[in-house]
């Protein structure tokens, strides 16, 4: 125990990760919206598929100002006996796993990150950094489903993306992604911070 105990202590971490936790010497007025695809619910086992994410400045949405992925995971579709056709025919971005975590902490830095059942997407990128022998993400994070149930004062109820956006009058998205999905967690998180009274 007091072997790894000194082991972390001497750890040389990967330089993109020392210039990540460089970046919380000063609080961050950027908040930075995501949501993830994932393989399951496991952060042990299973893996992150795609990664939609944009940022928030100043209680405006910046759609340039975005970050969005999909994550080759050869070896688990292989392991698992799964086709991973949807991967080759996506137009979207792709990257290795290694790859996208390294321009994801680039990309969030020491933003406020806000989500939907957020703890979760925070451990699963936990989960790949630990595969990449860094440390457990330092950003403070917000949940727009603990937001609402504040908000309203209900303790015994989750409510699902859907039912918020409902709630809130949001345009149906019939095809889900995870940069819709962080559109739609972008939108809702404005409309809760202005009624929680959040700066």
């Amino acid at each position: 125990m007091m072997l790894d105990w000194l082991k972390n202590i001497n750890k040389e971490y990967p330089d993109f990760w020392k210039a990540y936790l460089a970046k919380f010497e000063h609080k961050s007025k950027r908040y930075v919206v995501l949501s993830t695809e994932t393989s399951g619910l496991n952060p042990d086992r299973d893996v992150i598929l795609s990664i939609g994410s944009f940022a928030i400045v100043n209680n405006k949405i910046h759609i340039g100002d975005s970050f969005e992925s999909i994550l080759l995971q050869y070896k688990y579709f292989h392991d698992n006996g799964l086709s991973n056709e949807f991967i080759l025919e996506s137009k979207m971005k792709k990257l290795s796993e290694p790859e996208a975590i390294h321009a994801f902490i680039d990309y969030i830095g020491n933003a406020v990150l806000i989500g939907h059942h957020v703890d979760f997407d925070v451990d699963m990128i936990n989960s790949a950094l630990l595969r990449l022998d860094c440390g457990r993400l330092k950003n403070e994070a917000l949940d727009i489903d603990v937001m609402y149930r504040k908000l309203v004062d209900i303790n015994d109820k989750q409510f699902s993306l859907d039912e918020l956006s409902e709630i809130f009058k949001l345009p149906k998205s019939y095809r889900r992604s995870p940069s819709e999905d962080a559109y739609s967690i972008a939108l809702l998180f404005l409309k809760l911070k202005n009624r929680l009274g959040i700066k």
